[in-house]
């Protein structure tokens, strides 16, 4: 991939993220306000924590992936490829891991895996259109 490209891709991807994860905070807020399973704050908190996680996850491999943006070997690229979401993978972990013992009174478990869930799949929708430019 050329670097612009790149970095329409990951734009892209992070705008798609983001609204996701704002989109379900305020969804199992209001949700959570009407049925009264858990307060509205926390389960928006958690919504957040979990979709934020992903986003900052994938800024991070996106570092490392735009790092190998000048390799035209074949091996290389793929090995830069495997760093960045290896690096995506540990930095989700870890914030998920510092959310759980940072937040744990309050958190809501079901709102922190829909906004984690809902930004870690639309993290993909960017390069859908990639092959169409």
């Amino acid at each position: 991939m050329e670097t612009i490209k790149t970095a329409q891709v990951y734009k892209q991807m992070l705008k798609w993220q983001l609204i996701a994860t704002i989109s379900v905070a305020v969804i199992v807020s209001v949700v959570a306000q009407r049925l009264g399973l858990a307060s509205p704050e926390h389960a928006g908190i958690s919504a957040l924590a979990g979709g934020m996680s992903a986003v900052l996850g994938g800024i991070a491999g996106a570092l490392i992936a735009r790092s190998g943006d000048k390799k035209n070997d074949a091996g290389a690229i793929l090995i830069t490829m495997l760093k960045a979401e290896a690096v995506k993978i540990f930095v989700i972990a870890l914030l998920l891991f510092l959310t759980f013992k940072l937040y744990n009174e309050h958190l809501v478990p079901i709102a922190l895996i829909l906004g984690l869930a809902a930004s870690a799949i639309l993290s993909g929708v960017a390069f859908i259109g990639l092959d169409k430019k």
